[in-house]
Order: structure tokens, then sequence, then C-alpha cells
């Protein structure tokens, strides 16, 4: 029973880690964690035929660990500067280029063509659009991300390659809610803070988020953000009355909940990795990624595991997220097949399709 427990909490973890094949510590967390998610960074790409043996060798991990519903596997792919999969694979201009045509056939015919390559690899999951409003010049971790600095346009965009996307077969994840197009630090760094008021936050920061719902977008991804004008006190990823509060009840979202890397500097340099684990997890994420360290990620399911086991964490919130997710993956996995290198090599325009 206790290593049941253990596996249905680390279902609620997505972890990174180094080098082209599976490490002895991933494995190590999907077997004997259950952890349910991973992601790719560019230091586990080379080539398509790669990616798609290193999925199809994680997904065996899995099986042989008894997982009933395959790992989800996701990337950040959105374009310009923040893409993991480089050449073969097609360069995509940044979100701004396509926010300055205006065009949402361009914008839906983008998230097309982005599940076509991730798909044939074995990702069904992508960490985009990038739907905050950059109102910012100074903003040193958005600027051409964003489609632009229109709300009405990074709605409408945003919505378009969200469909092309998940019509494509892989799940589309708007970021980073409740905005965070204006700011003048980055969140990897430190921990940014927006001080406007909740009329200025209807019309731009929200309005993007709204309409991704609205359109029935799988994931929304939290920024790690101090909302003065929602919470003094805790950042967007942290705070209750931001994700269950907001995006909850007032939006009624009903999809999968993602925190943005707990390991970035704007929550680890002043909370524990166990200890942001819980807080996110009360505040109502449902899958918490934690990117980079081993140690980091230990820690961060030890300190779950306690808080559950104290009922610092109810069984119930446990319960309605692995149900989120579970439909979730069963949605974007099943029926589960493995990658195949060719179709992979061939996705990613290598030689003749």
């Amino acid at each position: 029973m206790v290593q049941e427990k253990t596996r249905q909490i680390g279902q609620r973890f997505m972890v990174g880690f180094d080098g082209h094949a599976a490490s002895p510590d991933v494995k190590r967390m999907v077997r004997d964690f259950g952890v349910g998610h991973l992601i790719l960074f560019a230091r586990n790409v080379d080539t398509p035929e790669q990616v798609a043996e290193l999925v199809r060798e994680l997904q065996s991990v899995a099986r042989d660990a008894g997982h009933d519903i395959p790992l989800l596997v996701a990337v950040d792919q959105e374009g310009g500067r923040v893409a993991r999969l480089k050449a073969p694979w097609t360069r995509w201009p940044p979100l701004r280029a396509v926010g300055r045509s205006g065009s949402e056939d361009l914008a839906r015919q983008m998230g097309e063509a982005l599940a076509a390559e991730l798909l044939a690899c074995g990702i069904r999951l992508d960490f985009a659009p990038v739907v905050d409003v950059d109102t910012n010049p100074a903003n040193p971790v958005i600027g051409d991300r964003s489609f632009g600095d229109d709300p009405s346009l990074v709605a409408r965009l945003g919505v378009a390659m969200i469909r092309g996307l998940q019509e494509g077969g892989v799940a589309a994840c708007a970021k980073h809610f409740p905005g965070h197009g204006d700011t003048d630090t980055d969140s990897h760094l430190e921990l940014p803070a927006v001080d406007h008021s909740r009329s200025r936050l209807d019309d731009v920061e929200l309005r993007p988020f709204r309409a991704a719902v609205e359109a029935g977008v799988a994931t929304i991804m939290t920024a790690h953000v101090l909302v003065r004008e929602l919470d003094e006190r805790l950042p967007a990823s942290l705070s209750p009355a931001v994700i269950e509060g907001i995006l909850r009840k007032q939006m009624k979202y009903h999809g999968v909940v993602v925190s943005d890397d707990l390991e970035m500097k704007a929550v680890a340099a002043h909370w524990a990795p166990g200890r942001a684990a819980v807080l996110a997890a009360k505040a109502g994420c449902d899958i918490l990624p934690v990117c980079a360290s081993h140690d980091a990620q230990v820690a961060a399911m030890e300190g779950l595991i306690r808080a559950v086991e104290a009922e610092e964490v109810a069984w119930t919130e446990m319960d309605a997220a692995a149900l989120r997710i579970r439909r979730l993956k069963e949605k974007y996995l099943l029926p589960y097949r493995d990658p195949n290198p060719k179709q992979a090599r061939l996705a990613a325009g290598v030689g003749e399709r």
C-alpha cells in the first residue's frame, strides 16, 4: 500500500534528465517513484531517430515498471529562441513573426506542422503557445516569444495555434498564467512582480487565457510571478487565490494545470524543493515539473509524500488531480504506439516522404 501511494504521488511529477539515452536516475524516477511525465531539453536531443529511440526506451521502462498508462513526454517547442528541436527539424520563426502577419490560418498551420514533427518522435505535449501579452519593452524573458502587445491579437492567434496542435494529436499549453508579459525581471533568476489593477488584468493579461480556456486548451502553465492584486504573498504557481480562485472557479477551467519548473530561482531561492512542491500542489497545480537536479526531484517527491501522510494535502485533492491527468493522457496517448525512428526522420524532413 505504501509503494502504491508513493507511485500515485509520483504521477504528479514531471522530471528532466541529462543525456541522449535514459539515465539511471530517470529510470529510477519512473520505476521506483512512479513518475508519469518527462520533459526533454536540448541536452537530450540529437537526431529525430535518436529522440524516437529515447522515447521508446523510456516507455519501455514505464511498461516494465507496471505503469498502466504511458508516460507523457513534453518539450518546449515554441519557435524562435525557445526550440529544443533544431535542424533537421523545422526552424520556426518566433511567435512575434506570426503575430505581425495577423493570420489565424498561419498560426493554425504552424500548430499542425509542429504537432506532426513532435508526434512522430513520441512527444505528446508541447509547452506552447506563449499567450503572454508583451506590453513591456524591457521584459528580458518574453519579448518575441509573444504574438504581440495586443491582447485580442494574442488571443486570436493563440487559439488558432492551440487548435492546430491539438487537432494534430499533441496537447497544447497556454502559458504563463496569469501573465508574464509586463515584467522587467526573468523568473528563471528572480521573482518578478506585477502591480496592475484587477480591471487591467482582466482587459489585458487574462484575456488570452480566457480565450484559450473557451477553446479547450489541454493544459495551462502557471507563472512564477507575484501578482499583488491577486495575492500579495505568493507567486501565481503557489497561490490558491490565483489557481483555484481565478483559473478554476472564475474562469471555469477544468483541464490540467502545470507549474513552471520548480527549480527556477523565482521559487527555489525562497522555498526548498519539498516545500515548493507542497505549496504548488495545495494551490491547484496538477503536474509539478522539477527539471534539472535529481536531488531536487527526490526532495520534492519526498516533501509531497510527507505532506499527504500528514494530511496537509488531502487525498481528495490528489484524486482530483490524478483524474484530470488521466483524462489528458487517455486523450493524447491512447491507443498508444511507440514512435518509429524512420517516421520521425521523415517527419523532420530528412529524406523522401
